[in-house]
């Protein structure tokens, strides 16, 4: 059944990059409003909010993010892919999700939610603020890129903050100075020799180096580096990878943790493929579901990227299949 691409084009069209999704969120309480639903408005604190419809009261519940990353990028459709930023992640998550609930719904169905979460994308602070002010359900659906299979299980995460400290000199006598850019590079080094133990579930343990910075003229030895280093852990590395990385704190080195999340387990339904994951998302903040899913249309691939694209085949499959996982949920057929 072909879904409302007049609406999914609608919301593509808003600018709601982190920090900037309250345009998109009051959009969504007038726009998605049947007349029937309740819809619930819960403050973030930081000028955001999160959104709760509710047919009836929901044990089951929908729910993905409202950010995207930036830069805006403006949709284009053509020929059954849309293409822009939030195609995957995570406007088409809502349009698959909402589609699901107008399903439900003119089914004479009740008893399910529609959660839509703010800052996903800059540290789940939605999901961290929604957690203390909402009992929560017994299921939540959680929706993610995942090629419409359900996730087994996804990797962890861990964020510190690194400052190296050098020494200025002339560029010309470096002999004079401590360069906090050669600190750097032995800093990484010792990171690359560093072995984490490989997940027989989640695979090798990875991390990436951000807001990388050392302002110091081109001629003059730098004197500070600062970074964020920022890991992807398993279930084997995750306690590891907090005890080791503060460890490479020294006299010129200081190490901050940033905290994050630790590798998740999920439901996984009888008759759905799934696999398990590298990404993280709101799920494991939301810890007043007692059952979470994690499942939904698009490539992760093409997620954050210039090229972020969604089938719109894959987006209503993962609205037919968003109504299978009620119905097993419901009835007890799991």
């Amino acid at each position: 059944m072909e879904g409302n691409v007049d609406l999914f084009v609608e919301m593509l069209k808003i600018d709601s990059t982190s920090s900037s999704e309250r345009a998109f969120s009051e959009f969504l309480k007038k726009r998605l409003q049947d007349g029937i639903c309740r819809v619930e408005s819960f403050e973030v604190g930081d000028g955001t909010e999160n959104l709760l419809f509710s047919w009836g009261k929901p044990e089951i519940v929908f729910c993905t993010h409202l950010d995207t990353v930036p830069p805006y990028i403006p949709p284009v459709l053509e020929d059954g892919v849309a293409k822009g930023r939030g195609t995957c992640d995570a406007k088409g998550q809502i349009m698959a999700m909402y589609s699901a609930c107008m399903e439900l719904r003119d089914r004479g169905e009740t008893g399910f939610g529609l959660l839509l979460l703010a800052g996903e994308e800059t540290g789940s602070f939605g999901a961290k603020s929604f957690r203390n002010v909402h009992p929560g359900a017994e299921y939540v659906i959680v929706g993610e890129p995942t090629d419409n299979c359900m996730a087994s299980a996804s990797k962890g995460t861990k964020s510190f903050e690194v400052t190296i400290a050098g020494k200025k000199a002339h560029s010309g006598y470096p002999e004079y100075g401590v360069s906090a850019v050669d600190l750097f590079v032995d800093f990484m080094e010792r990171l690359r020799q560093t072995d984490f133990p490989e997940d027989p579930e989640l695979g090798m343990t990875t991390y990436n180096v951000g807001k990388l910075e050392s302002p110091n003229p081109q001629n003059v030895l730098s004197d500070k580096v600062t970074f964020r280093l920022y890991f992807r852990t398993t279930f084997v590395s995750d306690s590891i990878v907090s005890e080791v990385i503060p460890g490479f704190a020294n006299s010129f080195i200081s190490v901050r943790a940033l905290g994050g999340d630790t590798p998740s387990r999920y439901l996984v339904l009888g008759g759905f493929p799934s696999k398990p994951v590298a990404f993280g998302s709101d799920a494991p903040q939301l810890t007043n579901f007692r059952n979470k899913i994690l499942c939904g249309p698009g490539s992760i691939l093409a997620a954050h990227t210039s090229s972020e694209y969604i089938l719109l085949d894959d987006m209503w499959q993962a609205r037919d299949n968003y109504v299978k996982m009620f119905s097993m949920l419901k009835y007890g057929n799991i």
